[in-house]
């Protein structure tokens, strides 16, 4: 027996992406606590949280809306890998790891939206 939203891959990614930032931050010198490492935390696990949100009992439509919530999360993670990049948190190699990871859930993303009648 499982959920629906488990068998999506965007759904698979998302939870790793959002377990990957959780590991990220503790890197994070401990003022960032309640800051960014607080806020990259949260918008990593809002892309999972959306998907599987938006996949139950939801119309078209309404799965698209939550989708696109899920999609301006994954930005927000950017913004915030940039930042960690910028304070010289995380190494340009790390950066890239993560921006590509990124990428791919956005366009896949997209691309499911897109499906999505």
């Amino acid at each position: 027996m499982k959920f629906k939203f488990e068998s999506l891959l965007i759904w698979q990614k998302a939870m790793d992406l959002g377990d990957n930032m959780d590991k990220l931050t503790e890197l994070f010198p401990e003022k960032e606590i309640y800051n960014l490492s607080s806020q990259i935390r949260r918008a990593s696990d809002s892309v999972a949280l959306n998907i599987s949100e938006g996949s139950i009992l939801q119309s078209g439509a309404e799965f698209r809306k939550f989708l696109g919530y899920s999609i301006r999360s994954i930005a927000e993670v950017v913004t915030c890998l940039h930042k960690a990049k910028r304070r010289s948190y995380i190494s340009q190699e790390v950066f890239d790891g993560f921006y590509k990871d990124c990428f791919d859930l956005m366009n896949m993303t997209i691309a499911f939206r897109n499906k999505v009648k």
